[in-house]
């Protein structure tokens, strides 16, 4: 087994502000973790202020949390601007808030399970990536990490518009790869399967059953901790995957959604 301070030598990201979004709880809050065990000060952006302020407290170096709402442009902007007047500098952006929504057939859908989806887990993406591309480019320099779903490469029956919002996830990502290429700005996009986090109190046990049997998803899934080698795992906050795209490596490619961890991309 390969210890988590080993990791942390591995990629070492002292000095550099990370922004991970939807960092209160779950793979968020891992992420955080593990981007804080490299020495990056880390700025939590949550609705949940007092989840993302009791893991700031919890993280080293200078982080802290940021109440804010990803689907409202205004409110990610003013969150942006926070970061930056307390740190200088945005060096890493990761997005992984979001929803699962509601498991029902297409046709029991609603308008406001449609538009809510596609309010967190696109649009805010889009949101959070456009705010902080300006600063990026100005400093010649950015790695921005998009956390999709094997939903969005296959499809969840029942769950129409969440697969379709990370199917979004994923062309944004290589839209905006390309677009900035050459600019220093590396993005990239992980695509985790089933997960332990409290996003699955929004599904049926059956829902989370059919997920876990699909075919073929046993070998088109990122682990999210290194240490497990299941299907439905822990956030375990020794994810490589995540550091791996954050690193400062001219190896890095651009507008991927790898499937699986330790794919060095």
């Amino acid at each position: 087994m390969i210890l988590e301070q080993d990791h942390a030598r591995a990629f070492d990201l002292t000095g550099q502000t990370a922004i991970v979004t939807g960092a209160a709880t779950g793979i968020g809050e891992a992420i955080a973790r593990r981007l804080a065990s490299a020495g990056a000060n880390i700025a939590l952006i949550d609705l949940d202020r007092e989840g993302a302020e009791k893991v700031a407290r919890a993280l080293a170096g200078r982080s802290f949390a940021v109440q804010s709402d990803v689907a409202n442009s205004a409110a990610v902007r003013g969150a942006v601007e926070d970061v930056i007047r307390r740190t200088g500098r945005i060096d890493i952006l990761v997005n992984n808030a979001g929803i699962a929504g509601r498991a029902a057939p297409i046709a029991e859908q609603t308008d406001e399970d449609w538009q809510h989806n596609i309010a967190v887990n696109l649009t805010g993406v889009f949101n959070m990536c456009r705010a902080v591309v300006p600063h990026m480019l100005s400093r010649k320099y950015g790695r921005i990490v998009n956390i999709a779903s094997i939903a969005g490469k296959e499809g969840n029956p029942r769950m129409a518009p969440y697969s379709a919002t990370k199917a979004g996830v994923i062309g944004l990502t290589k839209s905006i790869g390309k677009e900035l290429a050459t600019e220093g700005i590396c993005v990239n996009a992980v695509s985790p399967a089933v997960v332990q986090t409290r996003i699955l109190e929004q599904l049926t046990p059956e829902q989370i059953a059919s997920t876990l049997d699909k075919e073929g998803i046993k070998n088109r899934v990122v682990i999210v901790s290194a240490c497990f080698a299941g299907i439905f795992v822990p956030p375990l906050a020794n994810d490589n995957s995540i550091v791996m795209t954050a690193a400062d490596d001219k190896s890095t490619s651009f507008g991927c959604a790898p499937e699986r961890e330790w794919t060095y991309f």
